[in-house]
Protein backbone atom coordinates (compact mmCIF):
# COMPACT_ATOMS: atom_id res chain seq x y z
CA UNK A 1 0.00 0.00 0.00
CA UNK A 2 2.87 2.54 0.60
CA UNK A 3 4.18 1.63 -2.51
CA UNK A 4 1.02 3.08 -4.14
CA UNK A 5 0.96 5.98 -2.20
CA UNK A 6 4.74 6.62 -2.94
CA UNK A 7 3.92 6.28 -6.83
CA UNK A 8 0.62 8.12 -6.86
CA UNK A 9 2.40 11.02 -4.67
CA UNK A 10 5.47 11.55 -7.16
CA UNK A 11 2.91 11.42 -10.10
CA UNK A 12 0.83 14.15 -8.39
CA UNK A 13 4.22 15.80 -7.98
CA UNK A 14 5.23 15.63 -11.26
CA UNK A 15 2.19 16.33 -12.83
CA UNK A 16 1.92 19.85 -10.51
CA UNK A 17 5.30 20.76 -11.33
CA UNK A 18 5.24 20.15 -14.96
CA UNK A 19 1.39 21.48 -15.87
CA UNK A 20 -0.26 23.43 -13.39
CA UNK A 21 2.13 25.22 -11.62
CA UNK A 22 3.44 26.99 -14.77
CA UNK A 23 -0.29 27.44 -16.09
CA UNK A 24 -1.08 29.02 -12.31
CA UNK A 25 1.66 31.32 -12.71
CA UNK A 26 1.06 32.43 -16.30
CA UNK A 27 -2.61 32.86 -14.79
CA UNK A 28 -1.86 34.80 -11.77
CA UNK A 29 -2.95 32.72 -9.66
CA UNK A 30 0.78 31.85 -7.67
CA UNK A 31 -1.52 32.56 -4.03
CA UNK A 32 -3.35 29.53 -5.17
CA UNK A 33 -0.49 26.72 -5.37
CA UNK A 34 -1.45 24.53 -2.76
CA UNK A 35 -4.90 24.34 -3.76
CA UNK A 36 -3.83 23.82 -7.13
CA UNK A 37 -1.40 20.76 -6.06
CA UNK A 38 -4.73 19.35 -3.92
CA UNK A 39 -6.87 20.34 -7.28
CA UNK A 40 -3.80 17.94 -8.98
CA UNK A 41 -4.58 15.42 -6.84
CA UNK A 42 -8.35 15.29 -7.88
CA UNK A 43 -7.32 15.51 -11.13
CA UNK A 44 -5.10 12.81 -11.54
CA UNK A 45 -7.44 10.08 -9.24
CA UNK A 46 -10.15 11.33 -12.17
CA UNK A 47 -7.84 9.93 -14.91
CA UNK A 48 -7.44 6.63 -12.74
CA UNK A 49 -10.67 6.81 -12.72
CA UNK A 50 -11.70 6.76 -16.62
CA UNK A 51 -8.78 4.30 -16.88
CA UNK A 52 -11.05 1.56 -14.91
CA UNK A 53 -14.31 2.91 -16.16
CA UNK A 54 -13.10 1.69 -20.08
CA UNK A 55 -9.98 -1.00 -19.42
CA UNK A 56 -12.09 -2.84 -16.56
CA UNK A 57 -16.05 -2.09 -16.61
CA UNK A 58 -15.99 -1.44 -20.31
CA UNK A 59 -14.73 -5.37 -20.88
CA UNK A 60 -17.71 -6.35 -18.66
CA UNK A 61 -20.46 -4.70 -20.89
CA UNK A 62 -19.30 -5.95 -23.71
CA UNK A 63 -19.17 -10.13 -22.28
CA UNK A 64 -22.87 -9.89 -20.69
CA UNK A 65 -24.79 -6.78 -21.64
CA UNK A 66 -28.47 -6.46 -20.56
CA UNK A 67 -29.40 -4.64 -23.81
CA UNK A 68 -27.86 -4.26 -26.92
CA UNK A 69 -26.62 -0.19 -27.67
CA UNK A 70 -29.05 1.71 -29.56
CA UNK A 71 -28.34 4.90 -28.48
CA UNK A 72 -25.03 5.98 -28.71
CA UNK A 73 -25.65 9.57 -28.53
CA UNK A 74 -27.44 9.42 -25.27
CA UNK A 75 -24.33 7.75 -24.01
CA UNK A 76 -21.93 10.09 -25.68
CA UNK A 77 -24.02 12.94 -23.46
CA UNK A 78 -23.17 10.35 -20.33
CA UNK A 79 -19.66 11.08 -21.46
CA UNK A 80 -19.67 14.74 -21.28
CA UNK A 81 -21.06 14.34 -17.45
CA UNK A 82 -18.51 11.97 -16.71
CA UNK A 83 -15.46 14.44 -18.20
CA UNK A 84 -16.89 17.01 -16.31
CA UNK A 85 -17.26 15.46 -12.50
CA UNK A 86 -13.88 13.01 -12.84
CA UNK A 87 -11.59 15.60 -14.91
CA UNK A 88 -12.13 18.07 -11.77
CA UNK A 89 -14.52 20.85 -13.95
CA UNK A 90 -17.46 20.81 -11.58
CA UNK A 91 -15.03 20.67 -8.71
CA UNK A 92 -13.15 23.68 -9.70
CA UNK A 93 -16.45 25.67 -10.22
CA UNK A 94 -17.51 24.74 -6.38
CA UNK A 95 -13.84 25.86 -5.37
CA UNK A 96 -14.46 29.06 -7.02
CA UNK A 97 -18.06 29.75 -5.89
CA UNK A 98 -18.81 28.30 -2.20
CA UNK A 99 -15.38 27.51 -1.40
CA UNK A 100 -15.05 30.92 0.44
CA UNK A 101 -18.27 30.93 1.97
CA UNK A 102 -17.37 27.25 3.83
CA UNK A 103 -14.58 28.65 4.89
CA UNK A 104 -15.93 31.48 6.33
CA UNK A 105 -18.62 29.67 8.02
CA UNK A 106 -16.23 27.08 9.40
CA UNK A 107 -14.15 29.70 10.63
CA UNK A 108 -17.25 31.58 12.31
CA UNK A 109 -17.95 28.39 14.01
CA UNK A 110 -13.76 27.75 15.49
CA UNK A 111 -13.74 31.48 16.71
CA UNK A 112 -17.31 30.48 18.81
CA UNK A 113 -15.64 27.53 20.16
CA UNK A 114 -17.37 24.33 18.38
CA UNK A 115 -15.13 21.92 17.55
CA UNK A 116 -15.23 19.25 14.95
CA UNK A 117 -16.76 16.00 16.26
CA UNK A 118 -14.53 12.79 14.75
CA UNK A 119 -16.44 9.90 14.91
CA UNK A 120 -13.53 7.52 15.30
CA UNK A 121 -12.41 8.53 18.46
CA UNK A 122 -15.43 6.96 19.82
CA UNK A 123 -13.39 3.47 19.38
CA UNK A 124 -10.16 4.45 21.56
CA UNK A 125 -7.35 3.72 19.72
CA UNK A 126 -8.72 3.68 16.27
CA UNK A 127 -7.32 6.62 14.98
CA UNK A 128 -3.95 4.48 14.89
CA UNK A 129 -5.52 1.67 12.38
CA UNK A 130 -6.06 3.84 9.29
CA UNK A 131 -8.22 1.44 7.60
CA UNK A 132 -10.45 0.65 10.35
CA UNK A 133 -10.67 4.40 10.08
CA UNK A 134 -10.98 4.46 6.98
CA UNK A 135 -14.29 1.75 6.96
CA UNK A 136 -15.83 3.74 9.43
CA UNK A 137 -16.08 7.19 7.76
CA UNK A 138 -17.21 4.94 4.71
CA UNK A 139 -20.21 3.31 6.11
CA UNK A 140 -21.02 7.07 7.93
CA UNK A 141 -20.34 8.48 4.36
CA UNK A 142 -22.82 5.66 2.94
CA UNK A 143 -25.60 6.13 5.27
CA UNK A 144 -25.57 10.02 4.23
CA UNK A 145 -25.90 9.11 0.44
CA UNK A 146 -28.51 6.69 1.50
CA UNK A 147 -30.41 9.70 3.14
CA UNK A 148 -29.76 12.33 0.43
CA UNK A 149 -30.96 9.70 -2.11
CA UNK A 150 -34.25 8.48 -0.02
CA UNK A 151 -34.86 12.64 -0.30
CA UNK A 152 -33.88 12.75 -3.91
CA UNK A 153 -37.01 10.77 -4.69
CA UNK A 154 -39.34 11.75 -1.66
CA UNK A 155 -39.43 15.32 -2.53
CA UNK A 156 -40.94 16.38 -5.36
CA UNK A 157 -38.69 19.59 -6.17
CA UNK A 158 -35.51 17.48 -5.69
CA UNK A 159 -37.19 14.40 -7.90
CA UNK A 160 -37.48 16.81 -10.74
CA UNK A 161 -33.78 17.41 -10.78
CA UNK A 162 -32.77 14.10 -9.75
CA UNK A 163 -35.10 12.34 -12.38
CA UNK A 164 -32.98 13.38 -15.23
CA UNK A 165 -30.51 10.64 -13.46
CA UNK A 166 -32.95 8.30 -14.13
CA UNK A 167 -34.06 9.18 -17.62
CA UNK A 168 -31.45 7.62 -19.50
CA UNK A 169 -32.93 4.81 -21.13
CA UNK A 170 -29.94 2.88 -22.02
CA UNK A 171 -27.85 2.68 -18.84
CA UNK A 172 -24.19 1.83 -19.80
CA UNK A 173 -20.96 2.70 -17.01
CA UNK A 174 -20.81 6.35 -18.50
CA UNK A 175 -24.34 6.91 -16.57
CA UNK A 176 -23.74 7.36 -12.99
CA UNK A 177 -22.85 10.99 -13.27
CA UNK A 178 -25.63 12.10 -15.25
CA UNK A 179 -27.25 14.52 -13.13
CA UNK A 180 -28.42 17.88 -13.09
CA UNK A 181 -25.91 20.57 -12.00
CA UNK A 182 -27.88 21.93 -8.97
CA UNK A 183 -28.91 18.93 -7.53
CA UNK A 184 -24.59 17.97 -7.54
CA UNK A 185 -24.53 20.89 -6.01
CA UNK A 186 -27.19 20.37 -3.29
CA UNK A 187 -25.27 16.34 -2.70
CA UNK A 188 -22.30 18.15 -2.33
CA UNK A 189 -22.81 20.80 0.32
CA UNK A 190 -24.80 18.15 2.42
CA UNK A 191 -21.71 16.28 2.25
CA UNK A 192 -18.53 18.50 2.79
CA UNK A 193 -20.96 19.73 5.63
CA UNK A 194 -20.86 16.42 6.92
CA UNK A 195 -17.42 16.09 6.78
CA UNK A 196 -16.89 18.99 8.38
CA UNK A 197 -18.69 17.86 11.16
CA UNK A 198 -17.43 14.36 11.97
CA UNK A 199 -13.87 15.09 11.17
CA UNK A 200 -13.21 12.72 7.99
CA UNK A 201 -9.11 13.35 7.31
CA UNK A 202 -8.85 14.61 3.74
CA UNK A 203 -6.58 11.68 2.73
CA UNK A 204 -9.29 9.29 3.81
CA UNK A 205 -11.80 11.78 2.35
CA UNK A 206 -10.42 11.59 -1.31
CA UNK A 207 -10.15 7.70 -0.54
CA UNK A 208 -13.81 7.60 0.25
CA UNK A 209 -14.97 9.94 -2.85
CA UNK A 210 -12.61 7.51 -5.31
CA UNK A 211 -14.38 4.17 -4.06
CA UNK A 212 -18.26 5.62 -4.07
CA UNK A 213 -17.65 6.74 -7.62
CA UNK A 214 -15.98 3.74 -9.06
CA UNK A 215 -18.35 1.47 -7.71
CA UNK A 216 -21.32 3.71 -8.93
CA UNK A 217 -20.27 3.42 -12.43
CA UNK A 218 -20.05 -0.47 -11.74
CA UNK A 219 -23.42 -0.07 -11.08
CA UNK A 220 -25.08 1.69 -13.73
CA UNK A 221 -23.19 -0.92 -15.86
CA UNK A 222 -25.18 -2.32 -18.57
CA UNK A 223 -24.39 -5.45 -17.30
CA UNK A 224 -25.98 -8.82 -16.46
CA UNK A 225 -24.28 -9.33 -13.21
CA UNK A 226 -24.79 -10.13 -9.72
CA UNK A 227 -23.05 -11.34 -6.70
CA UNK A 228 -25.03 -13.97 -5.51
CA UNK A 229 -27.29 -14.54 -2.14
CA UNK A 230 -24.93 -13.55 0.06
CA UNK A 231 -22.93 -10.80 -2.00
CA UNK A 232 -26.14 -9.16 -2.99
CA UNK A 233 -26.50 -8.10 0.96
CA UNK A 234 -22.88 -6.92 1.30
CA UNK A 235 -21.82 -4.81 -1.77
CA UNK A 236 -24.47 -3.25 -4.25
CA UNK A 237 -24.50 -5.20 -7.51
CA UNK A 238 -25.51 -4.14 -11.31
CA UNK A 239 -28.26 -5.98 -10.80
CA UNK A 240 -29.43 -4.18 -7.70
CA UNK A 241 -29.11 -0.90 -8.79
CA UNK A 242 -30.86 -1.60 -12.00
CA UNK A 243 -33.81 -2.34 -9.76
CA UNK A 244 -33.59 1.03 -8.49
CA UNK A 245 -33.62 2.55 -12.15
CA UNK A 246 -36.70 0.14 -13.54
CA UNK A 247 -39.52 1.69 -14.85
CA UNK A 248 -42.59 1.01 -12.17
CA UNK A 249 -44.81 0.29 -14.91
CA UNK A 250 -43.32 -2.59 -16.68
CA UNK A 251 -44.03 -4.20 -13.51
CA UNK A 252 -48.13 -3.26 -13.90
CA UNK A 253 -47.51 -4.16 -18.10
CA UNK A 254 -45.94 -7.82 -17.25
CA UNK A 255 -48.92 -9.78 -17.21
CA UNK A 256 -51.18 -8.44 -20.07
CA UNK A 257 -50.04 -5.03 -21.84
CA UNK A 258 -53.44 -4.56 -22.88
CA UNK A 259 -54.28 -3.27 -18.99
CA UNK A 260 -54.73 0.32 -18.31
CA UNK A 261 -51.55 1.60 -17.22
CA UNK A 262 -52.16 2.83 -13.60
CA UNK A 263 -52.64 6.74 -12.96
CA UNK A 264 -48.66 8.40 -12.25
CA UNK A 265 -47.95 8.52 -8.23
CA UNK A 266 -47.65 12.27 -6.57
CA UNK A 267 -44.07 11.42 -6.29
CA UNK A 268 -42.09 8.70 -7.43
CA UNK A 269 -40.92 7.25 -4.34
CA UNK A 270 -44.74 5.52 -4.10
CA UNK A 271 -44.23 3.89 -7.38
CA UNK A 272 -40.27 2.62 -7.20
CA UNK A 273 -39.26 2.55 -3.31
CA UNK A 274 -36.65 0.34 -3.60
CA UNK A 275 -32.27 -0.06 -3.27
CA UNK A 276 -31.59 3.38 -2.87
CA UNK A 277 -28.20 2.02 -1.55
CA UNK A 278 -25.05 3.42 -3.02
CA UNK A 279 -22.87 1.15 -1.72
CA UNK A 280 -23.88 -0.86 1.14
CA UNK A 281 -27.35 -3.17 1.04
CA UNK A 282 -27.36 -2.85 4.52
CA UNK A 283 -28.92 0.55 4.47
CA UNK A 284 -31.83 -0.73 2.49
CA UNK A 285 -32.06 -3.41 4.56
CA UNK A 286 -32.23 -1.85 7.43
CA UNK A 287 -35.05 0.42 6.25
CA UNK A 288 -36.53 -1.96 4.54
CA UNK A 289 -36.41 -0.83 0.74
CA UNK A 290 -34.55 -3.55 -0.19
CA UNK A 291 -35.15 -5.67 -3.18
CA UNK A 292 -33.50 -8.30 -4.13
CA UNK A 293 -35.50 -9.94 -7.33
CA UNK A 294 -33.22 -11.81 -9.78
CA UNK A 295 -33.92 -9.47 -12.86
CA UNK A 296 -33.08 -6.33 -15.70
CA UNK A 297 -36.01 -4.61 -16.72
CA UNK A 298 -35.83 -1.51 -18.73
CA UNK A 299 -34.93 1.54 -17.17
CA UNK A 300 -36.21 5.11 -17.45
CA UNK A 301 -38.67 7.41 -15.97
CA UNK A 302 -42.52 6.29 -15.74
CA UNK A 303 -43.78 9.69 -18.05
CA UNK A 304 -41.62 8.87 -21.03
CA UNK A 305 -43.42 5.63 -21.74
CA UNK A 306 -47.03 6.84 -20.18
CA UNK A 307 -48.35 10.16 -20.98
CA UNK A 308 -49.38 12.60 -18.13
CA UNK A 309 -52.92 15.02 -18.18
CA UNK A 310 -52.02 16.57 -21.72
CA UNK A 311 -51.53 13.46 -23.32
CA UNK A 312 -47.99 13.99 -24.11
CA UNK A 313 -44.56 11.76 -22.87
CA UNK A 314 -42.08 14.22 -20.94
CA UNK A 315 -39.22 15.24 -22.80
CA UNK A 316 -35.41 15.37 -20.78
CA UNK A 317 -33.50 16.75 -23.28
CA UNK A 318 -31.22 14.85 -25.59
CA UNK A 319 -27.93 17.38 -25.40
CA UNK A 320 -26.33 18.45 -21.86
CA UNK A 321 -27.79 21.84 -22.11
CA UNK A 322 -30.98 21.15 -23.12
CA UNK A 323 -31.43 18.79 -20.44
CA UNK A 324 -29.80 21.40 -17.87
CA UNK A 325 -32.61 23.82 -18.95
CA UNK A 326 -35.88 21.35 -19.03
CA UNK A 327 -34.30 20.58 -15.15
CA UNK A 328 -34.72 23.88 -14.29
CA UNK A 329 -38.37 24.26 -16.14
CA UNK A 330 -39.76 21.16 -14.03
CA UNK A 331 -38.11 22.80 -10.97
CA UNK A 332 -40.18 25.91 -11.44
CA UNK A 333 -42.78 23.72 -12.57
CA UNK A 334 -42.80 25.08 -16.83
CA UNK A 335 -41.78 21.69 -17.77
Amino acid sequence: MQWWLTLFNNVQQWLFETIVQPVMFHAGLASLLEDGYDATGWLLIGLIQMAVIVLLIGPLERWRPVEPVTDRKGIRTDIIYTLIHRLGVFRLALFFSLEPLFDSFFGMLRVQGMRTFNIDELWPGVTDLPLVSLLIYLVVFDLVDYLIHRGQHRFDWWWSLHSLHHSQRQMTKWSDSRNHLLDDVIRSVIIVLVAQCIGVPPGQFVVIVAITQLSENLHHANARIWFGKLGERLWISPRFHRRHHAISLVEARLGDPHLPAPALPRSIEAARGCNFGVLLPLWDIVFRTANFELRYDPTGVDDQVHPGPDGQLRNYGRGFWSQQWLGLLRLLRRN
